[in-house]
C-alpha cells in the first residue's frame, strides 16, 4: 500500500499492488504539467487506487487525439492523478506525490524527440518513441 498527495495534503490517493508501469515522459505537456523537464508517473488499474478529498479536473487531447484528464488540488495546485482515454482502466499518478526515495524506478522513457539534450536516463531502462 503506498500514499500520494498534494502539496498541502488535502488531495490523496492511496494505492495497493504494485504499478503496471512506471515510466518517464518527455512530452511537452508532461513538461508543462510538471514544470520540470519530463514528468515520471506510475500506472495503477483503477481498482487499486482510492481518491480522498477535492479535485477539479483539466480536460486535454493528447497527441493521440484521445483525452487526458488530470485531477489537482484546488488549494494548492498539485497535480495528484490522472487518467488516459487512451488507457482505460488505469490512472497514472506522479511519482513525486509519493515522496517516497524508495519508490521503484521508471522502467520505460517515452516522447523521447521531446527529451532535453542534458537529460541522462538510468543504463536499462526501455526506450518508446512518440507513444503514451
Amino acid at each position: 500500500m503506498r500514499a500520494a498527495c498534494c502539496s498541502c495534503g488535502q488531495l490523496q490517493v492511496t494505492t495497493t499492488g504494485e504499478p503496471v508501469r512506471i515510466s518517464v515522459c518527455h512530452c511537452l505537456a508532461c513538461q508543462r504539467r510538471t514544470g520540470s523537464a519530463f514528468g515520471v508517473q506510475a500506472r495503477f488499474p483503477r481498482d487499486a487506487v482510492t481518491m480522498t478529498g477535492r479535485g477539479n479536473r483539466y480536460v486535454r487531447t493528447a497527441d493521440s487525439g484521445k483525452t487526458v484528464t488530470s485531477t489537482f488540488c484546488p488549494e494548492c495546485g498539485s497535480t495528484v492523478y490522472y487518467e488516459l482515454e487512451l488507457v482505460p482502466g488505469f490512472v497514472g499518478i506522479p511519482v513525486g506525490g509519493f515522496a517516497d526515495p524508495d519508490f521503484p524506478a521508471p522502467r520505460i522513457s517515452i516522447y523521447e524527440a521531446q527529451q532535453h539534450g542534458w537529460v541522462i536516463l538510468a543504463p536499462g531502462i526501455d526506450h518508446e518513441r512518440d507513444v503514451d
